[in-house]
């Protein structure tokens, strides 16, 4: 399983991932494809609340699932194509 915090100036690069691909959004759905098998990765913003946050990623490494951790919820839910903030968001398989 691969986690890493995406630190890096080309932080579009992995966050494009996003751009055409079937995506998920928000805590209960993303544990509901993890739990069914749905999800091919996680992305989780930073400066989300950990208590959203971190039970996520524990999920994600029991299902050997990979995370990517970006900046911040605004910029997460930009990729995903939203008007508001996200803390987490899937690629489903």
């Amino acid at each position: 399983m691969d986690i890493r915090f995406d630190k890096s100036a080309t932080k579009e690069s992995s966050i494009s991932a996003l751009a055409g691909k079937k995506v998920i959004v928000g805590a209960k759905q993303i544990r509901k494809a993890l739990k069914s098998g749905v999800a091919a990765c996680v992305f989780l913003a930073s400066d989300a609340d950990p208590a959203v946050t971190d039970p996520i990623a524990e999920a994600c490494k029991a299902c050997n699932v990979e995370v990517v951790w970006v900046r911040s919820m605004t910029e997460l839910g930009k990729a995903c194509r939203i008007d508001v903030g996200a803390a987490a968001a899937a690629i489903v398989k």
